[in-house]
């Protein structure tokens, strides 16, 4: 049985990932730790969860608990997972992995001292619609693959206008701005795909000026087989612009979906058209947790680590 351990259980641990947990064969959520105590309690109460800590060296630290999931903004992200990694325990770390690709390698360096496996939240290389695309692509349905296009065009929230900032658009806590949380998927989902980057150039900008992080990132990669793809990211656009499209072009038909809207799938080559569905499942996390949990059974490996997270955020790093 996988008992774990929760640090930090805010949003992202409501509905996406927490609950599965508890789901999942052979794994159990028995502690959860937030600064809050109020907060951490109410969080134990909702989700049925054993007990609740406000100092995570305590939760690393509970004996019942043998595997750690992180779910702290990035800035803590590497103090915790060496804490954890150190202790003896696998550690399990929301997306991006850390705060740059540096904390990064730190990271890995303890995980390979201790002998330990690093997993980390880029569930979409585990969804059934992304799945479904690399199979698209791998059957031939679109010959050889020659570019990759995609925009996320977003308006900026009230708050930011205001000044009232959330935390991923302040580079200490964060990395950078919203590209760093948004583009870290599609990147990571592009190493999945293609693998590693092996060139990267960028435009980066602040257009709007409600905060100092960049708003504005234009980017181009380069894949082997001369693979390409191109990416504009821009968060201060008009509720009316508002964009979220990803499509491969490949020599004999094309694939056009979205990243974070679940559009259906199409496909378009010399056989006509042809959509899929693209699920969204209720807890998005749940197939890469199951499949965590198997390999920390000794039942099968994991397609998201430390290794691929660390090459995304040394894309990222490259790009800001």
């Amino acid at each position: 049985m996988i008992n774990w351990g929760i640090i930090g259980c805010g949003n992202v641990t409501e509905v996406k990932s927490g609950p599965a947990f508890n789901k999942v064969a052979d794994s159990r959520l028995v502690a959860v730790m937030r600064r809050n105590a109020e907060l951490a309690e109410d969080y134990a109460r909702r989700h049925n969860i054993p007990r609740f800590y406000t100092v995570a060296d305590d939760l690393i630290n509970d004996s019942e608990i043998n595997a750690v999931y992180i779910a702290t903004p990035p800035l803590n992200h590497a103090e915790y997972a060496l804490k954890t990694l150190n202790a003896g325990k696998p550690v399990y770390i929301e997306k991006p992995m850390a705060l740059n690709y540096t904390e990064c390698v730190m990271i890995n360096d303890a995980a390979k001292k201790n002998n330990l496996p690093v997993f980390v939240a880029y569930y979409r290389r585990t969804l059934p619609g992304f799945l479904k695309i690399k199979d698209l692509i791998e059957a031939g349905e679109i010959g050889k693959p020659r570019f990759v296009q995609f925009q996320i065009l977003n308006y900026p929230s009230e708050d930011e206008k205001a000044g009232r900032l959330p935390w991923r658009v302040i580079p200490e806590i964060s990395g950078a701005g919203h590209f760093f949380d948004l583009a870290s998927h599609q990147l990571d989902y592009l190493d999945f795909l293609f693998g590693p980057v092996r060139k990267v150039s960028s435009v980066v900008v602040n257009q709007a000026k409600n905060y100092r992080a960049e708003d504005f990132v234009s980017a181009g990669f380069l894949f082997d087989d001369n693979i390409t793809a191109t990416g504009i990211w821009s968060f201060s656009v008009s509720l009316e612009g508002n964009r979220d499209s990803f499509e491969v072009v490949g020599e004999k038909g094309i694939i056009k979906t979205s990243t974070f809207t679940y559009e259906p799938i199409v496909l378009m080559n010399g056989n006509g058209r042809r959509e899929f569905i693209n699920e969204r499942p209720e807890n998005i996390q749940f197939y890469l947790i199951e499949q965590i949990v198997k390999a920390l059974s000794g039942k099968g490996e994991v397609v998201s680590t430390g290794i691929s997270a660390a090459r995304t955020s040394r894309v990222m790093d490259q790009v800001v």
